[in-house]
């Protein structure tokens, strides 16, 4: 296992040709330019390049959930902010993309790393983000634009590294991650080889060793000789 050799970014990464309509547009044109294109949104720009917004599937399938909405009792409407009545009312009965369109869209830098792109559609739970700068729209990355960062040439690993060294290292890059503390478990190198030694149970936490062992430069290889925690040294933790 090796590791990749530069962060790619958003700018390296995203597709330059992005479809896109303005504000004018109406919910029938954009339905039909998402099903001919085989696209799942499209960005609404002003006549500048601006973005104002985004249209998804989503919104599209709000605004025609819409037309079934319940009109809420009276005593709901109580308690009902006005402003998200009329908002959500607006996004459900619309006619063009200024009236369905999400505002203030998630977006990116050219210069963010794929690694930035992923958290940001992790954290927030989507397939896309814009790609602009001040302002103006300079591409879209999607979660398939990110897999070719997994993908980029790798840089060879140090072989051959004294087995002293590997250790330390492999110890300080456990240290760094909070479920890799284990006080009853040692490791040992031996021609490159890390051997964890000792006792260890939980099957995520191997399999997390592992991989970050094998994320160490020198180690060629890694053994678990660990075994399961005997019930009275579980009753002395």
């Amino acid at each position: 296992m090796s590791r990749i050799q530069t962060m790619p970014t958003a700018g390296e990464l995203m597709t330059r040709r992005v479809i896109t309509v303005p504000p004018s547009a109406t919910v029938a044109e954009i339905a039909r330019l998402l099903c001919e294109r085989g696209i799942s949104a499209v960005p609404v720009v002003s006549p500048e390049g601006k973005v104002l917004g985004i249209v998804t599937e989503a919104d599209l399938i709000r605004r025609l959930a819409g037309v079934e909405d319940e009109k809420p009792g009276w005593l709901a409407s109580l308690f009902a902010d006005p402003a998200e009545s009329a908002e959500r009312y607006a996004r459900t009965h619309g006619a063009t993309a200024a009236d369905i369109m999400t505002r203030d869209p998630a977006t990116v830098s050219p210069q963010d790393t794929a690694a930035h792109v992923a958290q940001e559609m992790e954290r927030r739970h989507i397939r896309r983000l814009l790609v602009v700068e001040e302002g103006r729209l300079l591409g879209i990355i999607s979660r398939a634009d990110l897999l070719r960062a997994l993908i980029q040439p790798e840089e060879p690993k140090e072989t051959d590294l004294p087995d002293e060294r590997i250790r330390i290292a492999v110890l300080e890059a456990m240290a760094k991650e909070p479920w890799a503390h284990n006080p009853f478990m040692n490791v040992v190198v031996q021609g490159g080889v890390v051997m964890f030694e000792g006792f260890s149970s939980q099957e995520g936490i191997k399999r997390g060793l592992h991989v970050l062992a094998m994320g160490v430069p020198g180690v060629k290889g890694v053994i678990d000789n660990t075994r399961p925690l005997p019930a009275e040294m579980m009753h002395g933790i």
